[in-house]
């Protein structure tokens, strides 16, 4: 068996700021960051003003609003600002503009087209951080993010814990009775089914929250309604006719804040390690590579697995069958310790170890 890879992220369960990545001399390749602190505090906005005329020209000026990042912005040399820049994947009034907030209140955010855009942001310096959902409480884990972490060169330095209330968003004047259809991101949609089957409009998908409720005003629909943040309505002038309609009350989503360069790990605040790795196959394998943890007390938070691009299918010898294939994966382990502690780093030692026994 071999040991393909290992990378190392840092976190602790303070308040902010966040985690460290660096090389570590050992014979296992590792990225590590480590500092990391949590935010857990929820963002507070006020409703939007429900004192606008209504129809088409109720809302405010879209247009001066502005746009998100695409490829062909990415080669632009961003200017000197003294406010931080975070970059996050939407437009103005979504989720992730509030968790960057959440994390850096006097922040100028940098809304792009796509996660990879996000990234490429912080790598041109467009953008000093940037700001990215990986898991959610009810959906799960954000499985494109977590193959970007590993195909971008940059160091995790925060995550921000976010409580996403979902509110059912439309125009001034617009009763609930008057709607048809309902638009948002899919899993808005999904982790909203009790309330919006009972309310039993048409659902209709659209990229993100922020995307749905800015398409809403600028073409003055009143049949239609959306599901996003307060803090998008009052971005784009709607009103709230319901809020927490989301099927779990308890809805949070984990963002981790990305920099270009890392900070240092401690050892006078607990923190949060992850490490990425691959194996052969083998009877157990997975099961020694986790006991190093054990054996030092130290606890594992997260485990997650996903298949290798680069080595889809592996064909294994089996006397019954003949060629057989599986899945070659990679694998993600968060653990509570810090890089800077001797356990921590002897523990990866011993994964080698047993890696390298069993090949």
């Amino acid at each position: 068996m071999a040991l393909k890879c290992v990378a190392l992220l840092g976190w602790s369960h303070y308040e902010f700021p966040g985690w460290n990545q660096s090389s570590n001399p050992a014979p296992v390749t590792v990225r590590w960051f480590s500092g990391h602190r949590s935010i857990s505090s929820s963002v507070q906005v006020g409703k939007a003003s429900a004192t606008h005329n209504q129809g088409r020209k109720f809302h405010k000026d879209l247009t001066s609003l502005p746009k998100p990042l695409t490829v062909a912005d990415l080669s632009v040399t961003p200017d000197d600002s003294s406010k931080v820049r975070i970059s996050f994947k939407g437009t103005l009034g979504s989720y992730a503009e509030d968790a960057a907030l959440k994390a850096y209140p006097k922040c100028k955010t940098v809304p792009c087209d796509e996660f990879e855009d996000a990234f490429k942001a912080v790598e041109l310096w467009l953008a000093e951080k940037a700001v990215l959902p990986i898991e959610n409480s009810s959906g799960g884990s954000i499985h494109r993010n977590y193959d970007l972490l590993l195909r971008h060169r940059l160091h995790i330095v925060g995550e921000v814990q976010l409580p996403v209330n979902f509110c059912l968003l439309a125009l001034p004047g617009v009763r609930m009775e008057q709607l048809k259809r309902v638009l948002s991101h899919p899993q808005a949609l999904a982790l909203s089914d009790i309330f919006l089957s009972k309310l039993g409009v048409a659902r209709e998908n659209v990229d993100d929250t922020a995307s749905a409720a800015q398409y809403v005003a600028s073409n003055g629909l009143r049949d239609a309604a959306v599901v996003a943040s307060i803090r998008a309505a009052q971005v784009y002038g709607l009103n709230v006719l319901a809020e927490k309609i989301q099927d779990d009350p308890d809805n949070i989503t984990r963002f981790l804040v990305f920099a270009r360069d890392p900070i240092i790990s401690r050892t006078d605040k607990p923190f949060k390690t992850s490490i990425v790795f691959t194996l052969e196959e083998g009877p157990g394998i997975l099961f020694k590579a986790l006991a190093v943890f054990a054996l030092r007390d130290i606890n594992l938070t997260k485990i997650e697995s996903r298949p290798q691009r680069k080595r889809p299918l592996r064909v294994v010898d089996d006397s019954n069958t003949g060629a057989a294939k599986y899945f070659d994966y990679l694998f993600y382990i968060d653990f509570e310790a810090s890089m800077a502690e001797p356990r921590a780093q002897n523990a990866l030692v011993h994964l080698q170890v047993v890696i390298g026994d069993a090949s």
